[in-house]
């Protein structure tokens, strides 16, 4: 009895350490996103695993075209500039547990659509997964 409260309580508590992956995103009314051929990533300042480069490339493959650099802003117009947040923990190894994404029109800086995937320690996948299943949910 006392081995199967036990067991029990130990299953919980691993669960409750685990948390759920989850995935998400949202556009803004009247937006359509297949217009946006030209985008930009801006690098996060404290960014230094390259995940820029990694939007960028994803996009590039989905048939955009998209650079990346240090710059909040564009050196040159486009259609829209990508942003994002990425929070990284330890476990072992760092990990990017969550990862933020806005799209924001290029001319006015207004968001046009955004993302979210959040992947815990038992859950978790390489930034670039993560960077590509974000953007797949915002462009579907």
């Amino acid at each position: 009895m006392i081995r199967l409260r036990l067991t029990t309580a130990l299953a919980v508590f691993v669960l409750a350490l685990t948390g759920c992956a989850s995935l998400s995103a949202s556009k803004a009314p009247d937006v359509q996103l297949d217009t946006l051929k030209t985008l930009y990533v801006a690098r996060q300042p404290k960014d230094d695993k390259g995940i820029e480069k990694m939007f960028a490339e994803r996009l590039n493959t989905m048939g955009r075209t998209a650079t990346s650099g240090d710059s909040p802003d564009p050196p040159q117009p486009v259609d829209a500039v990508v942003t994002y947040q990425d929070k990284w923990m330890w476990d072992i190894t760092m990990y990017l547990i969550e990862l933020h994404v806005q799209i924001r029109d290029g001319k006015s800086g207004a968001i046009l659509a955004s993302g979210e995937s959040r992947r815990p320690s038992l859950e978790r996948k390489s930034p670039d997964a993560m960077v590509e299943e974000t953007l797949k949910e915002i462009f579907k």
